[in-house]
């Protein structure tokens, strides 16, 4: 069974922001990001059971950036619920204010 996924508001910046930075290191590579993202959240939604890092919240490594997809994921009703998109070379802490 494929999972919903619901995307908290504050995760939109997080991608803008992304796209935004790619965009300024080389033409085209923010576009490449956001598909990268729109991939990977494709496939949780078929298997969403990830590691879990931070009591019940789950991350997905992405391939190609050094970003991870904080998430959480209820089994009834079957929706993951995204909390934030974030570089690994921020800090980690900065996503525990959105949970």
């Amino acid at each position: 069974m494929a999972f919903t996924i619901k995307i908290q508001p504050e995760v939109r910046s997080d991608i803008q922001e992304g796209v935004d930075w790619y965009n300024e290191q080389q033409i085209g590579l923010g576009i490449q990001f956001y598909t990268s993202i729109q991939i990977h959240l494709n496939k949780l939604k078929s298997s969403p059971f990830y590691q879990v890092r931070y009591d019940d919240v789950r991350c997905m490594p992405m391939k190609k950036f050094p970003y991870m997809i904080h998430y959480t994921v209820e089994e009834n009703p079957e929706q993951i619920t995204v909390h934030g998109i974030f570089s690994t070379h921020r800090n980690p802490s900065i996503w525990r204010d959105r949970i």
